[in-house]
């Protein structure tokens, strides 16, 4: 049970349009439709972050799910476990990044793996962060940064109001 009563689409016309795009709840969003003006800002931020970018969706989805893992953000690793398969992620690598294992990835997702998991427990990240530049532009750099940034931010909202995935 979320630690916050969550919102019902009836009383939000924004989380009304949200689920009816979606067909179907999203505790996350009935969780912060308690700030309609966040809830509306938020779905564009999102899809800005994780959407086409110079950083292909496979790192992204990698990114998000170490993240989520690191965090033990229930709610994020199930919503995110789909669209990283569609990206290509395997179960023998979803394993892997339970397990904070290396073996399954490239050099180059290595890098992206420990800055985000080095970021997501220090906030800081200067022993890894380093190693990205000889695989990744400045500017995907950054956009690795937001991504696990966006990672964080929901793995925290989620976990902080023990919003669990529906069983």
């Amino acid at each position: 049970m979320p630690a916050i009563a969550l919102i019902e689409p009836a009383q939000s016309d924004v989380l009304a349009g949200l689920e009816s795009k979606a067909k179907q709840p999203n505790l996350f969003f009935r969780a912060m439709a308690h700030r309609p003006d966040v809830l509306k800002n938020f779905p564009p931020l999102y899809v800005s972050v994780m959407g086409p970018g110079s950083v292909e969706r496979r790192i992204k989805a990698l990114l998000y799910l170490a993240c989520s893992y690191a965090n033990r953000c229930a709610y994020c690793i199930a919503a995110n476990i789909p669209g990283a398969q569609k990206a290509g992620v395997t179960e023998e690598e979803l394993q892997a990044l339970k397990q904070e294992w290396d073996d399954p990835f490239s050099e180059r997702e290595r890098a992206a793996l420990h800055y985000a998991r080095e970021l997501t427990r220090t906030a800081d990240a200067s022993a890894s962060r380093a190693a990205l530049s000889a695989h990744f532009s400045d500017e995907q750099i950054a956009e690795i940064t937001l991504v696990i940034s966006m990672a964080n931010f929901t793995n925290r909202f989620n976990n902080g109001l023990q919003i669990l995935p529906e069983a």
